[in-house]
């Protein structure tokens, strides 16, 4: 017997170069898609193309298919120290400085007649030729790219517009009357029908390609600045760590780290990888990584996070996650996939590029044959057919979700608000319910001793100090924040399920569960055969906890609790910070079936939670947020992580997801417009081409400056 093995898909991250417009980003898409087992999504903002793969496809197949569309692709780089690759929008500004200095005086001679000497045009047409050829040569090359492979794009647009133009003059200069010595043309920059046989368009053909240069490259401009986040984040790391071999320390690249490896972290120094302390203790400032404006305070047995800055004396670190492992790593690789993905929105935006491109040109050519045929000038029919070209670049369609989805999810990167992918704005819209798991959520998830002083809590907290349970440890920590060293122990038992007990200063003290009705764990601690106290250790709320329920609230959702614990504990915890319903004494399997009930029942749910135990009901839930301090399980099944500890940080989150969304909507509507409102005025010779070509630069600018505007969301 033969036994077939299904080769498992893989994924890569393709980079893609030639994309001028969003119907480009399509064409590649469609033409990934039309492979075998690809399923390809492109984005024109970051320039990547996110591919799942399997079967006997290569990812060399996939470069050879992208180049086939007539496109560049390149494989993820080897080596990611390589150096970066050189801004690409440099020959864009140098096409766009060149461009504005030849074109300045041909518009400067279009609009003054006053200017017009002899042979002014020849001159124009001069100064006009290199703009149409070297300035506008990005256009021409990517639509005729496209037109060798059948389609249209908004460059085959902006080409046919700029082309027509400058044909135009030309013709009407070496055939027509407009060559002759003494020329004049009229110019006005209003909204009014234009005619006139003899009439040169060189100002159109040189501005137009101007003004969209510009476009593009503030497009440029604002895109990089837009991902400027993800940068930054990477840039965050040390670069290199003092590390303890041979009996000494040595400087070492933080690559060379391996797991287990013991390193130094002096004052001010950032911490070179995730680790445990096991020497010394310090303040660690990760307001850089978390936006945690406070310093934590560590010590031996804490956990420290790479790129964050010691701020307080030296400790000795053991690293416990080194090179895609770390922190650091997997936030740039989650703020990635947010901003490589695409949203249900952006394809609606996408689909409407791809089909209005055809439709702009049937438009222009019936409206030079509409005005031909109504007895109106060639030269009015003309104009009217270019202004129509020009002024449907739906470059501003293109751009209105992908830079949302850039700043938004590299503003929630600076917060530490993590989008796992663009589909999760669309469900924090409609979120009418949040789940809350209670433990390490809700609560801080260890216990604190909340009850008990003095001789008990001191001889109680030497004997717990050798055991490992959660309830030992809460007292220990307690008795030696109360009294600094403890007595030694001796003669150390355990017995499971009933407690500890061991000699102490030459006393038999003996500790064990005692009955409490209330929300708090008590122990009684006896010595000598007598009971002398009791001992009260809870899962204490988190500070932040109230406050985090009366945003959530304010933001119209009702939170429900969900916890394992009993039911008193749950309503004690509820209480305490505002939540009205509770389901309690829940199995960790059963919580999925929870959340799918509420589902059953209509409501949208967000789930919040941090453990393994979590997960389920994360990935049940229409919304699932993990809390950052949680388990990797739970972050890899929630839709947003919230690197921060605190849950104040999931109404931030849904906040900045809904305002992301409400941007892209608002984007998207100003660019449908714009070509609404403005085709008509085209189409009936209203609109001066040129003005057309400069209208059409400024939404593009309009929709990424809007876009940017999510840079300054706040926290809180």
């Amino acid at each position: 017997m033969t036994l077939h093995l299904e080769k498992k898909p893989a994924e890569i991250e393709l980079g893609i170069t030639g994309m001028t417009c969003a119907s480009c980003a399509m064409r590649i898409e469609r033409k990934l898609n039309k492979l075998d087992g690809v399923r390809a999504t492109v984005n024109y903002a970051t320039e990547k193309a996110k591919v799942v793969y399997g079967g006997e496809i290569a990812p060399q197949d996939l470069v050879a298919q992208v180049e086939a569309a007539g496109y560049g692709a390149a494989l993820p780089r080897a080596e990611p120290d390589e150096p970066r690759e050189e801004d690409p929008g440099r020959t864009l500004r140098q096409r766009l400085l060149g461009s504005a200095v030849l074109s300045v005086p041909v518009i400067a001679l279009a609009m003054v007649p006053a200017w017009q000497f002899t042979y002014w045009q020849w001159i124009s047409l001069t100064l006009a030729a290199p703009v149409l050829v070297w300035g506008a040569w990005p256009f021409h090359r990517a639509a005729f790219a496209n037109l060798r492979h059948g389609a249209a794009t908004m460059d085959t647009l902006i080409s046919m517009g700029t082309l027509a133009a400058f044909g135009w003059s030309v013709y009407a200069l070496l055939f027509g009357s407009a060559g002759m010595p003494g020329m004049r043309h009229p110019f006005e920059f209003t909204i009014e029908r234009m005619a006139g046989d003899g009439a040169i368009y060189l100002e159109v053909a040189a501005g137009v390609t101007t003004f969209i240069l510009a476009g593009r490259y503030f497009e440029a401009r604002s895109k990089r600045r837009a991902g400027a986040a993800l940068r930054a984040l990477l840039d965050l790391g040390a670069k290199d760590v003092a590390v303890l071999r041979d009996g000494g320390e040595q400087r070492i690249p933080v690559a060379d780290l391996v797991v287990g490896d013991r390193f130094v972290v002096r004052p001010g120094e950032k911490v070179a990888t995730d680790g445990v302390v096991e020497d010394g203790g310090s303040a660690i400032d990760a307001s850089l990584l978390t936006g945690e404006s406070v310093p934590v305070e560590v010590r031996p047995g804490d956990a420290v996070a790479g790129a964050t800055v010691n701020a307080g004396g030296r400790i000795v670190v053991r690293a416990t996650r080194v090179g895609a492992d770390t922190q650091l790593a997997q936030t740039a690789r989650l703020v990635e996939e947010a901003q490589t993905g695409k949203a249900r929105v952006q394809r609606l935006a996408d689909r409407v590029s791809a089909v209005f491109v055809p439709i702009v040109i049937a438009l222009a050519v019936a409206t030079l044959a509409f005005w031909l045929g109504a007895d109106a000038t060639p030269s009015a029919a003309f104009t009217a057919a270019v202004a129509v070209l020009i002024i449907a670049c739906p470059c501003a369609l293109g751009l209105a979700t992908p830079t949302a989805l850039l700043v938004g999810t590299g503003r929630g990167a600076q917060l530490g608000i993590l989008i796992k992918g663009p589909q999760v704005l669309e469900s924090t819209r409609r979120v009418d319910t949040v789940v809350l798991d209670k433990t390490g959520t809700v609560t801080t998830g260890r216990m604190t001793l909340v009850e008990g002083d003095g001789e008990v809590l001191r001889l109680a907290g030497a004997v717990e100090a050798a055991s490992e349970h959660p309830v030992a440890r809460a007292i220990a920590d307690a008795a030696r924040e109360r009294f600094g060293t403890l007595p030694s122990v001796v003669d150390f038992r355990s017995t499971p399920g009933l407690g500890v007990e061991g000699v102490v200063e030459g006393r038999e003290v003996s500790i064990g569960r005692a009955a409490s009705d209330s929300a708090l764990t008590t122990v009684a601690v006896t010595w000598d055969g007598e009971v002398r106290g009791t001992l009260a250790v809870a899962d204490t709320v988190k500070p932040t906890s109230a406050e985090a329920v009366r945003r959530l609230r304010a933001l119209g959702l009702t939170p429900v609790l969900l916890t394992g614990d009993s039911a008193v504990v749950a309503r004690a915890v509820a209480a305490e910070v505002g939540i009205e319903r509770v389901i309690a004494e829940v199995l960790p399997k059963d919580k999925a079936d929870v959340v799918r009930g509420l589902q059953e029942d209509g409501k949208v749910v967000a789930m919040v939670g941090d453990g393994v135990n979590d997960a389920a009901a994360l990935a049940q839930a229409d919304l699932g947020l993990a809390m950052g301090t949680g388990t990797d399980v739970a972050i890899e099944a929630a839709d947003l992580t919230l690197v921060r500890g605190d849950l104040r940080a999931a109404a931030d989150a849904i906040r900045l997801s809904r305002r992301t969304l409400r941007t892209i909507k608002g984007n998207l509507f100003w660019a449908f417009a714009y070509n609404v409102a403005a085709l008509p005025l085209a189409a009936a010779g209203l609109l001066n081409p040129m003005l057309a070509g400069a209208a059409m630069a400024v939404s593009s600018v309009f929709v990424v400056t809007n876009s940017l505007r999510l840079r300054a969301f706040r926290a809180g």
